[in-house]
């Protein structure tokens, strides 16, 4: 089953209030069997020390709903997500 998990940083410690690439979509597909798929969908939120916050969004597709590919480096909360169930450093 197919998945998309989606990456935004809704708290932002940057000087200006923002992620210097918060424009673009970060969203990738990642296959899962049924099963996991259930326990997986939902949102999963990590803050950092110095204020920054990132969420992913684990989701069915939208119909014809293409992903951008890019995760801005932190494909390593997936995997977290889906070895431990939350985001772990």
């Amino acid at each position: 089953m197919r998945l998309v998990a989606e990456l935004t940083m809704p708290n932002c410690g940057s000087w200006n209030g923002k992620w210097s690439v918060e424009k673009n979509k970060h969203t990738v597909a990642i296959n899962v069997s049924p099963k996991s798929a259930e326990k997986l969908i939902g949102n999963y939120y990590y803050r950092w020390d110095d204020g920054w916050g990132a969420n992913v969004e684990i989701r069915k597709p939208q119909k014809g709903e293409r992903t951008s590919g890019d995760f801005a480096g932190y494909r390593w909360m997936i995997n977290s997500i889906r070895t431990h169930g939350e985001i772990r450093p």
